[in-house]
């Protein structure tokens, strides 16, 4: 597990220039859990350490018992509805049981129980004890599999909801695996630009046409001047791809008949589907070219001949496409380098692009 520390923000002060920071880490969050909890403090004092040591031990237990819970008090978890500028938005709000020291909106990966899924509800357990207060907005069409550029308005609602609660402390966003992909462009609103301070991205991407070459291939390329390299993709990512975009095909049948195929696939990955490909029109033709093709460098002739509203959708959530330097935001990204859906190349490739800048040594307090 590599952690990337880009850029510093003007909130932050800054250490002596580092080189590209990479650490390994056993629990998914662990490294995170353990910067941040440095950030919240003047400096990382040898108590926080230790306060970090048990965060991440409680991480790892999950919903057991662990050292942290043993010397905190157990967080509130609330279902609560709020709105901004009219737009009615469902989420949990999880509140530590001592004072909150930050607020963190985690965003939930692909997942159809959402922000009820068992482990997201234990990591936003753990966050409280450490003393954030959690909001873990519900995103419907993320429950569904379906990964849109439109979800980066309830984000960042939830944010704007997060700083409105209390401006004089930290606020950072989370998000796991696709979801990195609508948070980071919801940092882009606004009215949120300068009130968000840290981004966490467990297992993100950078550039849609490099991952989708991964997924459907199992090439890909540590930089772009590099020979490709082979790495076997689980199947279950290109069939979640073809899942999350059948509803952007404007032909009901290719429609129905992808999801039917996608759904097959993602039951067993060997199950037939010849029965459901000798149906498919043009549009569900051309999905299903993409998701079966081979050759890494026929990739981009086979986006271009996608349907207008799904080539549309990968345009919007193309990270590449974003200038991503202007954020006034700290970005810490973590990635699996054994990942077998979304390869760790992709989190190196969004650090460089939101340009490195000196390792921050502590954060400070948010406006008054």
């Amino acid at each position: 597990m590599d952690a990337l520390i880009p850029r510093s923000s003007g909130r932050l002060a800054a250490a002596p220039r580092p080189n590209l920071l990479r650490l390994r880490a056993t629990p998914v969050a662990a490294l995170t859990l353990l910067l941040v909890a440095c950030w919240l403090s003047a400096a990382c004092s040898p108590s926080r350490t230790v306060e970090a040591a048990r965060v991440l031990r409680d991480i790892e237990a999950g919903h057991r018992p662990s050292g942290l819970k043993q010397v905190t008090p157990p967080p509130a978890r609330t279902f609560i509805r709020f709105a901004i500028d009219g737009r009615e938005h469902e989420a949990d709000l999880y509140l530590p049981g001592e004072p909150a020291k930050a607020g963190i909106v985690l965003v939930p990966g692909l997942t159809p129980r959402g922000r009820d899924d068992a482990r997201l509800v234990d990591f936003a357990m753990t966050l409280a004890r450490a003393r954030f207060e959690v909001l873990v907005p519900d995103l419907p069409r993320m429950r569904a599999l379906q990964v849109t550029a439109l979800d980066a308005e309830p984000i960042a609602d939830a944010a704007r909801y997060m700083d409105a609660r209390q401006q004089s402390r930290p606020l950072g966003v989370a998000a796991i695996s696709f979801a990195v992909g609508p948070a980071v462009i919801a940092l882009s609103e606004p009215r949120l630009l300068g009130r968000v301070d840290f981004f966490l991205g467990v297992g993100g991407y950078w550039d849609l046409s490099a991952l989708i070459t991964y997924v459907t291939t199992g090439y890909y390329r540590p930089s772009v001047n590099d020979s490709w390299l082979y790495r076997p993709p689980k199947a279950y990512g290109k069939w979640v791809f073809v899942l999350a975009n059948a509803v952007r095909i404007s032909d009901p049948w290719d429609r129905a008949t992808l999801e039917e195929m996608a759904g097959r696939k993602l039951d067993d990955k060997n199950a037939p589907i010849d029965d459901l490909v000798e149906n498919l029109g043009p549009d569900g033709v051309a999905v299903y070219a993409l998701v079966t093709n081979s050759d890494p460098d026929r990739v981009s002739a086979l986006l271009n001949a996608l349907p207008a509203g799904l080539a549309e959708e990968i345009n919007l959530l193309d990270l590449k496409q974003r200038d991503l330097t202007s954020l006034p935001v700290v970005f810490v990204l973590i990635h699996d380098r054994h990942d077998r859906i979304i390869p760790a190349e992709q989190s190196e490739a969004l650090a460089a692009a939101g340009c490195l800048w000196p390792l921050p040594a502590y954060m400070r307090r948010r406006r008054p």
